[in-house]
């Protein structure tokens, strides 16, 4: 028997629970330990409802002419990661090392925007630009000088639950069709 391969949608959300977690339980190590406490055990209950809404029903269709994680994708997250190298380094050296965390989630906001018009998905423009907006507020709390921890959990944190959200929202979004491509889904 073959193993089962996932549909780009239930991988979509795997990754997007993978880094939401990572994001969690990177950034919030500068809040007080109750709080991270509470961050950390959230964030892995989400994941692991995630893997569950994975497992426990059918692979949503995807029509056999969508090829999500061909050389579009592929050339996105190349300049994605260069993005993601070369601003870290430009905001550390403009002083402001605590701002990495911001321009990271700039970053992924941004590729999040550029696959919804490659992917004609409606529901990663709302992402992206949740995602791109905690990162904008987070350099501009950086640059204001504000504690390392309210970039922390602006940007960090709270793209990591945004993450998280989504990545439940396509596992486990009651009714409907799940189609990949220009259905709307949300």
């Amino acid at each position: 028997m073959a193993p089962r391969r996932l549909a780009p949608q239930h991988l979509g959300s795997l990754i997007g629970a993978v880094f939401g977690l990572v994001f969690v339980l990177v950034n919030s190590a500068t809040s007080p330990t109750p709080v991270r406490v509470v961050l950390v055990v959230a964030a892995m209950a989400a994941a692991a409802l995630v893997l569950v809404g994975i497992a426990r029903g059918p692979a949503p269709s995807t029509p056999p002419s969508v090829r999500p994680f061909g050389r579009g994708y592929w050339a996105v997250v190349a300049a994605e990661v260069v993005a993601i190298v070369v601003g870290v380094r430009v905001v550390a050296a403009a002083g402001h090392p605590q701002a990495g965390v911001a321009w990271v989630a700039t970053v992924v906001g941004v590729h999040f925007v550029v696959l919804a018009v490659l992917w004609r998905l409606r529901l990663f423009h709302v992402l992206g630009g949740a995602l791109t907006a905690l990162g904008v507020a987070g350099l501009v709390l950086a640059f204001a000088g504000a504690p390392a921890v309210a970039t922390d959990l602006t940007a960090g944190v709270g793209s990591g639950v945004v993450l998280l959200v989504f990545a439940l929202v396509g596992v486990w979004r009651a009714g409907g069709t799940r189609r990949f491509g220009s259905a709307r889904v949300l």
